[in-house]
């Protein structure tokens, strides 16, 4: 059958990785996803964030490279990890909603009023969670195919962005989410997952 040809869509592998019918694997969506956040703000529900999310950046993890000078050479090995910061989109609804849960958030890291700041980041920081959506929605529960969970996050950077005449989108508000570590679940062997450290067949660590 002409069908048949689809399992052709793909990257030949060569050698015994090659199989016969091979086919393309379904990849995930940018726009299949949903995050939420806990302790963010004092007003409920939270969710209102959560239904006016546009966009929401992966972690992105960097390890700031060890030099050790050689006699001729150097060699690299990993130091410590850095979580870049992860931005955001929300639409502004006309209820207030969403302003209202930023400025409460804002106000947990800093009193603007009375100028007075937060004895310790237990008093303001929150979780955030980034999930992968299959797409399945109604009376079809949504299957997770990817969770990022981000601790001990706080807002570094808000931009209630600009009103223009001579546009027709949304008003939205950036932030920027500053955290502390983040763990992959509900995904085999993702970031958090244990793994066996070691040379040959030698169990370092």
């Amino acid at each position: 059958m002409a069908v048949s040809s689809l399992t052709r869509f793909t990257v030949p592998l060569g050698g015994d990785q090659s199989a016969s019918t091979q086919g393309l694997l379904m990849p995930k969506l940018k726009f299949r996803f949903r995050v939420t956040f806990d302790n963010f703000g004092v007003s409920n529900p939270k969710t209102e964030l959560t239904k006016q999310v546009m966009t929401f950046a992966r972690p992105q993890l960097t390890f700031d490279p060890v030099e050790i000078p050689v006699y001729n050479s150097r060699v690299y090995i990993a130091g410590r990890p850095t979580w870049s910061v992860v931005s955001t989109s929300l639409r502004d609804d006309a209820g207030g909603n969403v302003t209202r849960l930023v400025g409460e958030q804002l106000q947990k890291q800093f009193d603007f009023m009375e100028q007075a700041s937060a004895s310790s980041g237990i008093d303001y920081k929150f979780i955030t969670k980034l999930e992968m959506l299959d797409g399945a929605n109604g009376n079809i529960e949504p299957v997770v195919l990817e969770t990022w969970e981000m601790y001990g996050c706080f807002l570094t950077d808000v931009n209630y962005n600009e009103a223009d005449y001579g546009s027709n989108d949304p008003m939205t508000i950036t932030m920027q989410i500053r955290y502390d570590n983040a763990i992959q679940t509900t995904t085999p062997g993702g970031v958090g997952n244990d793994v066996v450290r070691g040379t040959g067949t030698v169990v370092t660590g």
